[in-house]
């Protein structure tokens, strides 16, 4: 790959509830990553990825780990439930094996007072074990509920740059080990 090709970022949405405020926060943060020409978004919407719960495999899994596989970094935009992240979402790094190693991670959370750090906590324990690199910065939405307006923008300017600076280290990361797995494959 060339140095200039763009960093394949692929936004994971982690809740599936119905009347979810995923779409809104993933909304903006794929619209922020967009703005930046280093990066190449997509969106991998788990309310849409039918993961089985018991890990049985199928076309399903298989073209969710093909696209994992392509990616070169994560974003995971999470909610807290009781302290903790969504068990779609861990029923998806669970589904996935060899194609997460490696790959910088940053999380994107939100919530109630919290605003979702506890289940990023939990989820940087659990990455870690599937070999990805989590980033240090990450984006977090107290009473998110409060935190956009009606056209899913925001004003919070410790989020806005908070997630530059995460988009920063997601770029650094997803090229240095880009760059290093086309050097040394295997």
């Amino acid at each position: 790959m060339t140095e200039d090709q763009p960093i394949r970022l692929e936004i994971i949405v982690a809740s599936v509830r119905v009347g979810r405020v995923a779409p809104v926060v993933a909304g903006w943060f794929a619209e922020t990553a967009r703005r930046r020409d280093e990066f190449d978004v997509g969106v991998i919407d788990l309310a849409d990825t039918p993961l089985p719960q018991d890990l049985s495999g199928g076309a399903a899994v298989d073209a969710f780990t093909r696209r994992i596989g392509a990616a070169d970094a994560f974003v995971v935009v999470t909610s807290e439930y009781n302290h903790g992240y969504p068990a779609a979402l861990k029923t998806a790094i669970d589904s996935v094996k060899h194609e997460w190693r490696t790959k910088p991670v940053g999380f994107v959370s939100y919530g109630g007072l919290s605003g979702g750090l506890r289940a990023v906590e939990q989820l940087r324990q659990v990455v870690v074990e599937v070999h990805m690199v989590p980033v240090r910065e990450s984006v977090s939405f107290h009473r998110v509920k409060h935190a956009f307006a009606s056209d899913g923008t925001t004003r919070d300017g410790a989020a806005i740059d908070a997630a530059e600076r995460m988009l920063g280290q997601l770029a650094w990361w997803g090229r240095t080990v880009r760059d290093a797995r086309d050097s040394y494959p295997g």
